[in-house]
């Protein structure tokens, strides 16, 4: 299909739900994005004009959306990708119109100090512009849902990053946004990267038995539709299988083979009214046998999102279970287009949205300024990715919280001074302890006191959501600054201490507004009191102070590698080219607190390799590395092996040695091979505890073969230690290989 034979179909799509759109508009738009992206291809090697007209399809026929919306979807690259501006795009379509191209656009044009600050900053664009206008929210998913369609041509790690952002961001706002189909999708698009093997894996078992299930199907649709029909009941109803990653979750989540998930299957009766909904109910409940705790009344009690529905799951004459969910046709349109199914179109074919019934997402945006990139992110996903419960006020108005929510969190949802005044909390009219977990259907009545003294520090713990969490924050940093500048300076220093640093290192004159810069606070005291209201992370902060004196030592480190390296050239000396951070010239043999020795060199930071984890016995050699001092391995490590004969490396890789005196403890790593059986993991670490050998870490992972492979992280003081041990676990039943991790 050509260029313009797509933009003809997508014009035919229009034409089938609103005929009153602008087309000369549109038409206009396609042009301008045509000559905006001329120049430019796809990794598919395609003309890059395909991507939007890609999506303003989807937009059109899955979302079935307003001029303007198919206007901004063929736009939606040119701000980003081309010369192309706001000002221009406003001037030759509408401000409005630029407004959603802006707001779809990324902020590919600012730098970030992390991944995490950039993905909170492109959030918080989206959410900003959602909460001005919805379609903004439509169009981008419509374009990540393309892109999705589309990976095969990505790198293996451009895949596996975008499927994670998409099955972490975008699945779960769809799913908040009530739009079911392109969620599903969304998901098992990006299973299909994520975990291949698993993917396939469902496809194939599912695809092997497609007969016996369609057969299965079609008996139970026949039984409700005779019986719908015996009854005069209007309906239509239809049955579908779970989604791949649907089946993947419950099997992950139920340590489940596919053999054994049998609710595989969902039916929707579809009626024309509320009343028929809940007798369909009835009639479904007299054909089979319903399954007790898994009937809920959505139409009740309605989701946040505008979801609709009666859901029972029942079981079958032949014992399947099969869930059954029963709706009108809007609740219906609801369930499967989410808000686009809302939209109303004026005459000129100008969309006018639902944007005030999304108020979740400015409660989203409230006061997110200072907050930790990973923590808002974090919290973010609870808030708005989370499982819902439903509970009730005394006066019967419905509270939706995240699951696991506490009388915290129903609290500061009333308001934040119900919960700064709060002293205790009724559950169905039983006083309970502030951490106790809600749930759906719960009465719940907050006790409040003019004299009580605010929030507690542990609030912050046992809140879930991000609004309680947040105005906790508001009180503290409102009214306890000096017991927050003091609370937090403690805990930053325990963190700096903790690293084996000191604050005179960071506070030296020539160091402080470098770290300041790091932080990104503007004084030392403004960030001890981000620290102390839980607007900001202490080892965050920490690590990030680190990092910056890392990398001015490694500066300096760099400058007098350099002047060793020429004196060193001249005397025709072998020596590395370039040092790290913290390594400096100073003698010969200098001891290191490591209890490793390296030639040439004093104050050098050392690592051990975790490929190899050497201990005291072992021939050693080291790496200079680029930020972390000396990197230790084994001699035979295939790392240091195949390092060594690397070009451009060759001369990084040095002499070192263990020193005799350390009294020092080593991590080294070992992994067990046995027959699989009760008591085993138990046996291991009885010859551990036996030997006084500390297990600093153990995963036990079951092979298909009836095998089990163990890993063992222990602590060891000399290599003859390690073969002791490797000795005394050879003895254990069933076990027949010990080894030393390496590579």
């Amino acid at each position: 299909m050509t260029i313009q034979e797509q933009y003809e179909n997508l014009e035919k799509t229009i034409r089938g739900y609103n005929p009153a759109a602008d087309f000369q508009h549109i038409q206009a738009a396609f042009a301008f994005a045509r000559e905006a992206h001329k120049d430019q291809k796809r990794k598919s090697g395609e003309p890059y004009i395909i991507h939007p007209l890609a999506v303003a399809q989807i937009v059109a026929e899955e979302l079935r959306l307003d001029s303007e919306s198919i206007e901004a979807a063929l736009l939606h690259d040119v701000i980003e990708d081309t010369a192309a501006t706001h000002e221009q795009v406003s001037k030759l379509f509408s401000p409005t119109i630029a407004d959603l191209v802006e707001g779809v656009s990324k902020l590919t044009r600012i730098q970030y100090a992390t991944k995490e600050d950039e993905q909170m900053e492109n959030l918080r664009k989206m959410l900003i512009a959602m909460s001005k206008d919805i379609r903004v929210i439509l169009i981008k998913i419509s374009d990540r849902l393309h892109n999705m369609r589309t990976m095969e041509y990505q790198s293996p790690a451009k895949q596996k990053q975008k499927s994670l952002e998409t099955m972490e961001i975008y699945a779960p706002i769809a799913h908040r946004l009530g739009m079911q189909r392109i969620k599903w999708e969304l998901e098992d698009l990006s299973l299909k990267y994520l975990d291949p093997i698993g993917y396939e894996e469902i496809v194939s078992k599912l695809e092997a038995k497609h007969q016996e299930y369609e057969d299965f199907m079609r008996r139970i649709q026949i039984q409700i539709d005779d019986r719908l029909k015996e009854l005069n009941i209007e309906h239509i109803v239809y049955g579908r299988m779970k989604h791949p990653y649907s089946i993947y979750r419950k099997m992950f989540n139920q340590n489940k083979s596919l053999d054994e998930i049998f609710d595989l299957f969902a039916f929707r009766v579809i009626v024309n009214s509320v009343g028929d909904c809940y007798n369909v109910l009835g009639v479904i409940h007299d054909l089979y046998k319903p399954i007790l705790g898994r009937f809920k009344d959505y139409i009740g009690t309605p989701k946040p999102n505008g979801y609709q529905s009666l859901h029972t799951t029942v079981i079958g004459a032949d014992g399947l279970p099969f869930e059954v969910q029963i709706r009108t046709r809007e609740m219906h349109e609801i369930a499967e287009y989410g808000v686009a199914a809302h939209w109303k179109y004026k005459q000129n074919g100008q969309g006018a949205g639902t944007e005030g019934r999304y108020e979740w997402v400015r409660r989203l945006l409230e006061n997110q300024e200072g907050a930790d990139a990973e923590d808002y992110i974090h919290s973010l996903k609870i808030d708005m990715f989370s499982d819902e419960v439903f509970v009730f006020t005394p006066g019967g108005d419905v509270q939706n919280l995240p699951a696991g929510a506490t009388p915290i969190d129903f609290a500061y949802a009333i308001h934040s001074a119900v919960g700064n005044r709060m002293v205790g909390a009724k559950v169905n009219g039983r006083i309970v302890t502030l951490d106790h977990v809600l749930k759906n259907g719960d009465i719940v009545e907050i006790l409040t006191s003019k004299n009580a003294k605010g929030p507690s520090r542990d609030w912050m713990k046992l809140a879930k959501s991000n609004q309680a969490r947040t105005k906790i924050r508001q009180w503290f940093k409102r009214e306890k600054r000096e017991e927050n500048v003091a609370h937090g300076r403690a805990m930053f220093e325990g963190e700096i201490k903790r690293l084996g640093l000191t604050i005179a290192m960071l506070t030296a004159e020539h160091m402080l507004p470098h770290i300041l810069e790091k932080v990104r606070f503007n004084s030392l005291e403004e960030m001890y009191a981000a620290i102390g209201y839980g607007g900001a992370s202490a080892q965050k902060c920490a690590n990030r102070a680190r990092e910056d004196l890392v990398h001015q030592d490694r500066q300096q480190a760099e400058r007098l590698a350099a002047e060793r390296a020429e004196k060193e050239a001249e005397e025709k000396a072998e020596a590395p080219s370039a040092l790290d951070a913290g390594v400096a010239r100073a003698g010969n043999k200098k001891r290191s607190v490591s209890g490793v020795i390296v030639s040439g060199m004093t104050e050098c930071m050392v690592k051990f390799a975790k490929c190899c984890t050497p201990v005291p016995g072992d021939p050693i050699v080291g790496f200079i590395t680029r930020g972390y001092g000396v990197s230790v391995h084994r001699s035979d490590c295939p790392n240091a092996v195949a390092g060594a004969q690397r070009p451009g490396e060759k001369d990084r890789w040095i002499k070192v040695s263990w020193d005799p005196d350390s009294l020092n403890t080593y991590k080294t790593s070992l992994d067990l091979i046995a027959k699989d059986r009760p008591g085993l993991a138990m046996d291991v670490t009885t010859v551990m505890a036996t030997a006084k050998m500390n297990i600093l870490g153990m995963t036990v992972n079951v092979l298909p073969d009836g095998y089990t492979k163990m890993n063992l992280v222990v602590e060891v003081r000399t290599q003859s230690e390690v073969t002791t041990i490797m000795n005394k676990l050879n003895q254990v039943q069933g076990v027949y290989q010990v080894s030393r991790v390496s590579g």
